[in-house]
């Protein structure tokens, strides 16, 4: 299998090379990127006489050091491309301007994406692909696979309401869409009337010989982990659900060595917690209690009694239904202790977190007034029931769109 960086060098791709030399450059990348023999976006693009005059860096920042929702300043480097970050202190700084994208007339966009509409990438991407069509600069996509299966069967999640749309979901999207950043461009591009190939505003060097149904754990190279938090395949398989923790006070396991795997809180009984849980039903896992220290983030320094999941059987597993569950479960264990959080989350203060990442307020209504957990899940968890053909079709237009 061959990730889109890999196919540069290519016979195939003589054409989109002779167009990198020939142009002005830049790039959206971050350290994660990197070909099948570990190589970086830029070292490749060097290699190929293409080097970069501008890059833009996305959440985390080009070496993923910066924890989620840390603002990371710009750069400028004596003797190499200018950097800018688009996360910042504000909205404004999530798109660049067109200051910015006039040092370049072509602009290659390689991320590491997860495969969860939370994962701000691909917003980061549609952002300045949109800036880009405004400004006259083809972007380029070299794609990558989704890492938790780009299988539609395995699609979770309702679309957002219109009015809880954000950076962690700036269009209505599933939770788990099973598409990769290439195919969500090209969908969201068609769909605006944006011409995709060569000679359009997008085009995309595809994957070749990904087998959809597959993981991560079947791509026979290292797992690049994209963000300080992300660190192997299974954090990815669980993220989908995990990440939903950011909108309630139970720890998600950041500031321990597996996050989102290990959930909990100082307030919970982790016997009773694990035991609900494994009733409720969660295939494809196990789960068994657990005790914890995060040394930063929620309860940093506190003993947090909870949870420990490992995926065991990815293509039986879902995440967003189980871990609905296990924050009603929880909810229900100390409902005077547990709290969804309100404070600003991704630049958004008028909505609680939980609010946007679920799509709307409906599940946290549910939870607080005593739903059952199966209940909570019917209410987020099931995908549109026609999401298969919206896969389909987004993967068709990789071939219009192709580089």
């Amino acid at each position: 299998m061959h990730f889109g960086i890999d196919q540069l060098t290519g016979s195939s791709r003589s054409r989109l090379r002779r167009r990198l030399r020939d142009s002005r450059i830049g790039a959206l990348t971050h350290a994660a990127a990197v070909d099948r023999r570990g190589r970086g976006l830029l070292e490749v693009l060097e290699e190929l006489g293409a080097s970069p005059s501008l890059l833009l860096t996305p959440e985390h920042g080009l070496h993923g050091v910066a924890q989620a929702e840390e603002a990371v300043e710009s750069a400028n480097s004596e003797d190499g491309p200018r950097i800018v970050s688009l996360y910042g202190t504000s909205q404004d700084s999530l798109t660049p301007t067109a200051s910015d994208l006039s040092q370049a007339d072509v602009l290659v966009i390689d991320l590491a994406d997860v495969g969860s509409r939370y994962y701000t990438y691909v917003w980061t991407a549609w952002l300045t692909v949109r800036a880009a069509a405004a400004a006259g600069v083809h972007c380029v996509v070299l794609d990558r696979p989704n890492p938790i299966t780009g299988d539609a069967r395995q699609a979770e999640g309702v679309p957002q309401d219109p009015e809880f749309l954000s950076f962690v979901g700036l269009e209505p999207l599933p939770i788990r869409h099973c598409l990769t950043v290439g195919e969500l461009l090209a969908h969201f591009a068609a769909r605006d009337g944006l011409t995709l190939g060569p000679d359009g505003v997008l085009s995309v060097v595809p994957c070749a010989g990904w087998e959809r149904m597959r993981t991560a754990q079947a791509w026979r190279r290292p797992f690049s982990p994209p963000s300080p938090n992300m660190p192997s395949c299974e954090t990815a398989l669980v993220y989908p659900g995990g990440c939903l923790l950011e909108g309630t006070n139970l720890s998600e396991g950041r500031g321990t060595t597996l996050p989102f795997q290990l959930i909990g809180a100082p307030f919970l009984n982790a016997d009773e917690l694990a035991r609900a849980w494994a009733e409720f039903g969660v295939a494809g896992a196990q789960i068994r209690p657990a005790h914890f220290r995060p040394s930063f983030e929620k309860h940093a320094g506190q003993t947090c009694h909870g949870v420990l999941i490992q995926v065991t059987e990815p293509a039986l597993f879902r995440p967003v239904a189980a871990y609905l569950a296990l924050i009603s479960l929880a909810q229900r264990q100390a409902p005077q202790d547990f709290q969804f959080l309100t404070r600003t989350y991704e630049f958004e203060s008028e909505r609680g977190a939980f609010d946007l990442l679920t799509g709307s307020g409906r599940a946290r209504d549910a939870i607080e007034s005593g739903a059952q957990p199966h209940e909570v899940v019917a209410l987020v968890a099931p995908p549109p029931t026609t999401w298969a053909e919206t896969v389909a079709e987004a993967e068709a237009r990789l071939a219009v769109a192709n580089a």
